[in-house]
């Protein structure tokens, strides 16, 4: 499946091309960006596992992650969309769209996960149809409970993964 393009006010959402990579790769790396998301930096293995994994998204289940580029620039600025993990989480959330994002540590505060999320929401609307999405968002991570708030999102439930307190929050 080719993976649909988003364009928002300042936002490019695009699938994922190999060379941006490197650019995932920092941004994976840097403990800012994952301090609420496997609370450690990623290794170049791990990430190169999830952008298979993205890629697999859109050749499977026709739903995925895009990469985020800033309209002005074209610089890579994270990066989002939805998956089925197969979590193994109680309550589970298998076979339903959860929705994730994560931004380069350089753009954090300028309202561009809020703008790429209500452009995902709203794309997962018309893709999926009136079903309940789900994210799993760390209690400590303040910034993404807004934005998922802001973006129709509420506390569902609070849960323990991979030994880690989460909540899970629907639409």
């Amino acid at each position: 499946m080719e993976v649909p393009v988003i364009e928002t006010k300042r936002l490019r959402l695009r699938g994922h091309q190999l060379n941006d990579f490197s650019d995932c790769a920092a941004m994976w790396a840097d403990p800012i960006a994952t301090r609420y998301i496997g609370g450690k930096p990623f290794s170049e293995e791990e990430v190169w596992a999830r952008l298979l994994r993205y890629v697999g998204h859109w050749a499977w289940m026709g739903f995925g992650y895009w990469a985020i580029e800033e309209k002005d620039t074209g610089d890579f600025a994270g990066e989002l969309g939805f998956a089925d993990y197969k979590r193994d989480i109680e309550p589970s959330i298998k076979g339903v769209p959860e929705l994730g994002w994560a931004l380069v540590s350089k753009v954090h505060g300028k309202g561009y996960a809020t703008e790429a999320v209500r452009a995902a929401v709203a794309w997962g609307e018309a893709h999926f149809g009136p079903v309940r999405s789900v994210c799993l968002i760390h209690p400590q991570n303040l910034a993404s409970i807004r934005v998922a708030e802001k973006c129709g999102y509420q506390e569902f439930q609070r849960a323990i993964y991979k030994g880690h307190p989460t909540i899970v929050f629907a639409r």
